[in-house]
Parts: C-alpha cells; structure tokens; sequence
C-alpha cells in the first residue's frame, strides 16, 4: 500500500488514538491535529505522528497544517449529548464552524477525501428500526442537530467545490482507552469500572433502551475503507440491536460481579430505540472483523491490565 500523509482533527481522543495507531502501523505519515478539549497525548504514546496543538475553530492554523496531506479524518466535535444541551454556543463553534472550516481548507488544499464523523444521533427518536440512510432525520439534541448541519456541509462541497466526502454515522463505539472518569462518559466504561471494582452501577431510565455498541477496532477499519470506497451517508454499525439492561448483565458476567444495578431518571435528549441498517456499507465490500461480545471481552481484558498496572 502507498504512504499517504493523512490528517486527523480529534487524533487525541478515544476513536482518534486509534485511527492514528492503525495508520502509523499500514506505514502511512499521521499528522495529529488536537487541542486536547477531552483528549490526551497519552493516548498516542508509543505511536508515531506530527502533533499540532490546534482547535478547529482556528481556520489559518487548519489550513496551514494540512498542506502535504492527502484526505483528513475529522473527528474533533463536542460529542456528548448533555454537554451540548448546557453549551448550546460552543456545540455549534466547535461542531459547525469546525467542520465549515475543515472542509474548506482540504479544499483548498486539494485533498482527495474527506471522511466526516457523524452520528445515529441525527435519526432522533423514530420509532423506525433498523436505521436507514434514507429516513428523514428528526436530531433532538444540539449535538445531533449540529452532525446533521455538517453532514449537509459535506454534501455541499462535494456537489459544489469538487471536495469528495463521506459521513460515517457511527453508532455507540466502545473499546480500549474510552475513559470512564469523564463527566460525560460513554455507558460500556462505566458499567466495566464499576463491574471491576463491584460498585453498584447507574441505569438512565428502565435499561429497556436499545443500542447498536460497535468495537473502536472495527470503527476504525470502516473509517479507512472509507477513506477509498463512498460517498454521502453510510451507517457504521453491527446492525444489531442490545437493552442497557442485557449490555449490563453482559458485562457483569464477564466480571463476575455481583453489584446492584441502580435505575435512576433517564437523561434529557436521549433516544430510545436506535440500531442500525448496514446494507450501505456492506453492499460496498466491507465486513467487520469482531462481534459484540469479542469486543466486550477485548474491552474488558483492558480494563483488567489497567488495574494489574494501577
């Protein structure tokens, strides 16, 4: 395969990291674009990259960085659906205007690619499963409503300015180095941190919520075969659908724990139902390489060491 210089905003960050580690590992030059707003440089410690402290807000710094680069990932956003809802402005700077100015400076700088992380996030709460590409989205949070504005950006440079675009809707991604200790985190670290140490774990709601978990390793290989195959939206998922309760019984087999499982009030802008329909992408040749309960069981092997280490 050919070295490509590949630019990556949020390259500090938990899917980041990753993306960054898999393309320094095919050979390829990975340019670090982050202002560490919720990532950290240990994320890629070990990995070879070019670290660029820098926020997508910052249009002359994005379009001087990415000279040389041939596609860029973007990833930098303001991800969580609560914080966005207490910061309504900055959701709107950072997710919005970031990836106005993303696009514009790849075009300027004659990328081939550009591969946009969005989210199920823009369906809303449509009682529809699976999700297909072509529903009418219905966004209730300004986080999702905002992927869904840089999703119709993409759309508009690839029509009108000749920029070729992807917008990957990832599902729930799990796996290795998501934090567990973030005002904001993900429910897979949490339920596993608590799970490990036998502490009672939180439930929004009655846990009869259903997700589409997928594994960070195979988010990663659909960023990638993106990044050569598609245009528009494609869903990134299992295409399978899992209750928080069964997630939590899941897990707390694999860690032997005994802990009491809490229900507490569910959480403003959050979606009840919501799994994906992979036809789009599989239709262009991609399969993933785990399933749900490898990559629980890869995550939880994890979060093991970490201890053995602490």
């Amino acid at each position: 395969m050919k070295s490509r210089r590949l630019f990556i905003t949020g390259g500090a960050g938990f899917i980041g990291s990753h993306l960054a580690e898999e393309l320094s590992r095919q050979g390829h030059q990975v340019v670090v674009y982050d202002n560490l707003r919720t990532g950290s440089r240990m994320n890629l410690s070990g990995i070879p990259h070019e670290y660029i402290d820098g926020d997508v807000r910052d249009y002359a710094l994005l379009l001087a960085s990415m000279t040389g680069c041939d596609a860029v990932f973007h990833l930098a956003a303001l991800t969580s659906v609560a914080e966005s809802m207490e910061n309504i402005d900055e959701c709107i700077e950072i997710n919005v205007q970031g990836t106005v100015n993303i696009l514009k400076a790849a075009r300027q700088n004659k990328l081939k690619k550009c591969v946009f992380a969005s989210s199920a996030a823009v369906y809303g709460d449509s009682p529809v499963v699976p999700k297909t590409e072509d529903m009418i989205p219905q966004p209730k949070s300004p986080y999702a409503i905002t992927k869904l504005d840089g999703e119709y950006y993409c759309e508009l440079f690839r029509q009108y300015f000749g920029l070729s675009t992807v917008c990957a809707r990832f599902f729930n991604v799990f796996g290795e180095r998501q934090d567990p200790r973030s005002a904001y985190a993900a429910a897979i670290p949490i339920f596993m941190s608590n799970a490990l140490r036998h502490e009672p774990v939180s439930v929004y709601g009655d846990g009869a919520q259903t997700r589409d978990f997928i594994y960070i390793k195979d988010i990663v290989k659909a960023m990638l075969f993106l990044m050569d195959n598609g245009e528009g939206s494609i869903n990134i998922g299992y295409g399978k659908q899992i209750t928080v309760n069964q997630l939590v019984t899941t897990i707390q087999a694999i860690f032997h724990s005994p802990a009491e499982v809490i229900h507490v009030a569910e959480r403003p802008g959050e979606i009840r139902h919501s799994y994906a329909s992979v036809l789009k992408l599989s239709s262009l040749g991609f399969q993933p390489l785990h399933t749900l309960d490898e990559g629980l069981q890869r995550t939880a092997d994890y979060f093991i060491s970490c201890q053995t280490k602490d």
